[in-house]
């Protein structure tokens, strides 16, 4: 059998995957990305199985003349996984994760989600600093920085990063580390997709739980104002093992929420104690009894439920839209605005976080890897979401309205918050410096731009 184009075909007796094309039983299924919003249509989806099949589907790219878009867990903000008339390998299949308990390793390949790793690594005890939904893919979230509930103690994704496996643009197989091809180790610790398709991550395991404190405390949006203030000095001197976010929305109609609250504007601090509980009790008490909040969920449990609390309030097929900023603290200035513009929040399924920064973070060398941010003090990431395209608009404009309101405090931005914005804020993620560099490891390990459908860096130019 035989996958085509117009003008060449790809031997699939050769792959372990199957290819899938327009018309087919699966393809509107497998065509599917997790940002409802984006609706494309690619020539041809290689479903992989193995490094083998990523081989030869990037070759069959090269001889093709398709662009390629690479799906791990198809979580990209602004839909970069597909695109319309492109190749689209889809590594959703190699969802491989092997546990050494001994070493505390893990090896992941590049289709599973952040679940599948969570369960794996916890059922010893362990765990690797990832992100905040459990259906993300863990090869976007890693190969973007990876920032998480644990973060402030354990750092990023990549800072527990040991290996990676990869297939470069020209269909090699190679591996790189500290000790092997150390400048493209470098460039796969922040620099996303640019240089390769990494297909296996090795990662040091942390001992984490599997009980811990952990969970949302909720006030109405009305004392947002003192809550936010509160916030701001209550973390400042905040130990590693605290993480928070906060969440502005309408209370989700989730079983845990009583009923009466179901659509009020609400403000969360939500918390993740990664330290032994009772240690942890007297830290996040002044929280638990400020402005008597309307319910409190800051509770001992399983780390497993806790990764997938926000779960529910981004599932699959919504329509989503993000921008970002970092700022360097909470002043009251942007405490203001934020509560301004959360009282203006329309969709029951709109839900920004602000994610609290440093700790360990911090505290690896800003040259060390690609990842730009690590003295940022909190990073927004103001998202819309509606159900369809129905108010969809509206909610947009909003979310470019906030991020403009804070603009006088922008300091940088996380890329894997970035949508679709253009070169200019794709430097502006890096850094001029970490740009250039990154720049010249383009030119090396992918001269003519076959990974472009990313947050593109250029072999040369701006």
């Amino acid at each position: 059998m035989s996958a085509s184009t117009d003008s060449v075909q790809l031997d699939t007796t050769t792959l372990r995957g199957y290819a899938v094309h327009p018309g087919d039983p699966g393809y509107d299924a497998d065509r599917q990305i997790w940002n409802g919003s984006i609706d494309k249509h690619p020539a041809l989806i290689l479903r992989c199985m193995g490094v083998a099949d990523v081989i030869a589907g990037v070759k069959f790219g090269r001889v093709s003349g398709l662009p390629v878009a690479v799906r791990g867990g198809g979580h990209s903000f602004p839909g970069l996984s597909t695109a319309d008339d492109a190749l689209v390998l889809d590594l959703s299949l190699m969802k491989g994760v092997r546990v050494d308990p001994e070493k505390r390793t893990v090896r992941v390949q590049a289709g599973a989600l952040l679940g599948d790793l969570d369960k794996e690594t916890q059922a010893f005890g362990l765990a690797v600093p990832s992100g905040i939904v459990t259906h993300t893919g863990v090869a976007g979230l890693t190969l973007g920085g990876g920032i998480g509930w644990i973060m402030r103690k354990h750092g990023l994704s990549i800072d527990q990063l040991v290996s990676v496996d990869l297939v470069t643009a020209d269909g090699e197989f190679t591996q790189a580390s500290l000790d092997q091809n150390a400048d493209l180790f470098w460039g796969v610790r922040g620099g996303g997709g640019n240089f390769g398709i990494v297909t296996e991550f090795e990662f040091r395991c942390v001992p984490l739980g599997p009980q811990v404190l952990a969970g949302p405390v909720f006030w109405p949006m009305e004392k947002a104002p003192e809550v936010l203030r509160f916030y701001r000095d209550w973390v400042a001197d905040a130990p590693d093992d605290l993480m928070t976010i906060v969440v502005n929305r309408k209370a989700p109609a989730l079983p845990y929420i009583p009923q009466e609250l179901h659509g009020k504007l609400v403000v969360i601090v939500a918390c993740c104690w990664a330290g032994d509980i009772e240690d942890g009790e007297p830290v996040v008490r002044p929280l638990k009894e400020f402005g008597s909040p309307v319910l409190d969920l800051l509770v001992p449990k399983p780390f497993l439920t806790h990764q997938a609390m926000f779960d529910p309030s981004f599932p699959q097929g919504r329509w989503y839209y993000f921008k970002s900023c970092d700022v360097a603290e909470l002043n009251d200035e942007i405490i203001d605005i934020t509560v301004e513009r959360s009282l203006q929040i329309s969709s029951p399924f709109t839900a920004f976080p602000i994610w609290q920064m440093g700790g360990a973070v911090s505290r690896v060398g800003d040259g060390e890897t690609a990842f730009n941010g690590r003295t940022a003090g909190f990073t927004y990431n103001i998202g819309a979401s509606t159900e369809t395209s129905e108010g969809f608009e509206e909610e947009r404009e909003w979310v470019r309205g906030f991020w403009s309101a804070l603009e006088p405090w922008h300091q940088g931005v996380y890329v894997n918050f970035l949508g679709d914005e253009g070169v200019e804020r794709v430097r502006q993620s890096y850094g001029p410096k970490k740009y250039d560099r990154l720049q010249a490891l383009k030119r090396k390990y992918d001269p003519d731009n076959f990974f472009r459908l990313n947050q593109n860096i250029l072999p040369t130019g701006t």
